[in-house]
């Protein structure tokens, strides 16, 4: 059967789905997670399979990196079920309560935004997360993941959507497209589908966004900054580049570029040398960079996402040229301020135009788990609907309910009835 029937029938299911409880999607979710663990000897095996064909194609080992599904990803993402059965119900919230009139009630309340195309690249984990979301939120979903984790991909998206019909979902509430020309089925299907989340290079998802009259949220490139003001602790900005460089290197959020304030640069930048050499990182920076350490020196036009122990380093002259950088060459995702500086800080948080801008802390706490949503479709760098981290909040959006007893305009337009808006 074509995408475009499938898609079909699911559009006509969603708003079923979206009226089930909450305890429904909880306990389907709960059933998930039991059985994710107990097939976890089936899902390692087809990790080991497609781990096996990645190498023998030459995959880069940055990417072999986001491949592995191991006990720990595992752990991870039943972890991540766990914190959102504890999470309260996305939908049905009333957001506002308004009396137009005697007798006549405006509600606004949360609602699913129906049918979800997922694109992600070739991290297993991301299936896991994307359907546990979608399930907890009410949301149908088409879920495509890279084809370098097919097999594992296919047992997890099996075990998952078992689990949540054998709790009582409906069925067709998610589906896995599994060949590259599904996804150009998916993007016609502009009368069904409502939201496509495409995440993967900033080439794909340029091409979805061409392709499709869908509207289209998520983020490309992932060139996150870490900017060392005049004024800062030593310790703290060595522990937290590193940490936000190597502590998951192929991730969106590791630090690619450093800026550096010309009053720190003669002391620091030796120091970031000797502690980057120990962590297998290789500096590259401009050539005022290359007077005081030795590094490759590359133009900052040069500048970009490495995705490997690679990490670009500019000497810059006060805080405003720092955040002109960013705004500039940065992809708005995630930038950070290292200072003890109030004032530098607040003028970096304020101008910075980024989903998120830290101060002190590593740019690797961009998560959705990290910051309690369970987990994450994908991180948004758009400014409309949803930004940052995109948890349940970002998969719901609302509808207006009007209650009334025989109202009608005429009689406001003649002056017969009048509003009086008193929020309730």
């Amino acid at each position: 059967m074509a995408v475009k029937d499938d898609v079909k029938k699911m559009k006509a299911a969603a708003p079923f789905f979206a009226a089930t409880t909450n305890e429904q999607r909880n306990a389907a979710l709960k059933a998930a997670s039991e059985a994710l663990k107990k097939n976890a000897d089936k899902i390692f095996a087809a990790n080991k399979t497609d781990m096996e064909n990645a190498e023998k194609n030459g995959i880069t080992a940055a990417v072999m990196k986001r491949l592995k599904f191991d006990e720990g990803k595992l752990n991870d993402v039943t972890a991540g079920i766990e914190q959102l059965v504890s999470l309260p119900d996305p939908i049905g919230k009333t957001t506002l309560a308004r009396e137009l009139d005697e007798g006549l009630t405006l509600y606004r309340l949360t609602c699913p935004i129906g049918v979800i195309g997922v694109i992600f690249e070739a991290r297993p984990d991301a299936l896991v997360q994307i359907s546990s979301l979608c399930i907890k939120s009410g949301n149908c979903a088409v879920l495509k993941g890279g084809k370098e984790t097919a097999n594992t991909n296919k047992v997890l998206f099996d075990i998952i959507y078992e689990a949540a019909v054998s709790a009582g979902l409906p069925e067709g509430i998610l589906m896995q497209a599994s060949t590259h020309s599904e996804i150009d089925e998916l993007l016609q299907c502009h009368e069904d589908v409502d939201l496509l989340i495409p995440r993967g290079s900033n080439a794909f998802v340029k091409y979805i966004m061409d392709n499709t009259k869908i509207p289209v949220m998520g983020h490309a490139d992932g060139i996150c900054h870490i900017y060392v003001d005049k004024n800062f602790d030593t310790e703290t900005a060595l522990s937290v580049i590193i940490d936000a460089k190597t502590q998951y290197t192929a991730a969106c959020n590791a630090v690619e570029t450093l800026l550096v304030h010309k009053d720190a640069a003669k002391e620091f930048l030796p120091k970031l040398k000797q502690r980057a050499d120990e962590a297998g990182v290789e500096l590259r920076g401009t050539a005022a960079v290359g007077d005081i350490i030795d590094v490759k020196v590359i133009d900052e036009s040069e500048f970009k996402e490495y995705l490997e122990l690679i990490m670009s380093v500019k000497i810059v002259n006060n805080v405003d040229e720092a955040i002109a950088h960013i705004n500039k060459y940065g992809s708005h995702h995630t930038d950070c301020i290292i200072t003890t500086d109030d004032a530098a800080a607040d003028r970096f948080m304020q101008i910075v135009d980024s989903a998120g801008v830290y101060r002190n802390c590593s740019t690797r706490f961009a998560d959705g788990f990290r910051y309690g949503f369970g987990a994450e479709v994908g991180i948004s760098t758009s400014k409309i609907h949803a930004r940052g981290p995109v948890g349940l909040e970002g998969l719901v959006t609302y509808k207006y309910k009007l209650i009334g007893d025989g109202h009608i305009v005429g009689d406001y337009a003649t002056k017969k009835r009048s509003f009086h808006f008193k929020d309730l």
